[in-house]
């Protein structure tokens, strides 16, 4: 049963962010409206490549590893990359970047989705018997 909730779970994230990756990739501005990115035509350009690639490769790597068993660790993909955000966002803090009230609920944000895409690895994970590559 745990199994089934935590699929779920991580499907209802990853569609999630399946669509804002979509929704950015067509229309950059919806970046700046819901994550402060601001910016000239090269900004929005930037933000539309290198942002929606971050939330479709998250959001698809979720889905694989809650879809297709013994996958599991394709989770890794979304926690390394949800970990390394909220990494970046904290050094900024240590650095002395302005501090505005949207970087704490990113970094809450950030933090969640990397704890429950490897709690769910784990999950999933338990009992899957890995065979060597090389026999």
């Amino acid at each position: 049963m745990a199994r089934l909730i935590i699929r779920i779970v991580i499907l209802a994230w990853a569609a999630f962010f399946a669509l804002l990756g979509l929704r950015g990739l067509f229309n950059p501005v919806v970046y700046t409206e819901m994550l402060g990115v601001t910016g000239d035509a090269i900004g929005m350009n930037t933000a539309r490549a290198d942002l929606s690639a971050f939330f479709l490769v998250s959001a698809i790597s979720a889905a694989i590893g809650a879809l297709i068993p013994g996958w599991h660790r394709a989770l890794l993909v979304p926690a390394a990359l949800f970990g390394a955000a909220f990494v970046g966002r904290g050094l900024g803090l240590v650095l002395g970047d302005p501090t505005v009230a949207g970087i704490t609920q990113s970094m809450g944000i950030e933090a969640i989705s990397a704890a429950l895409m490897l709690i769910a690895m784990r999950v999933l994970g338990r009992g899957v018997v890995v065979q060597p590559a090389i026999a």
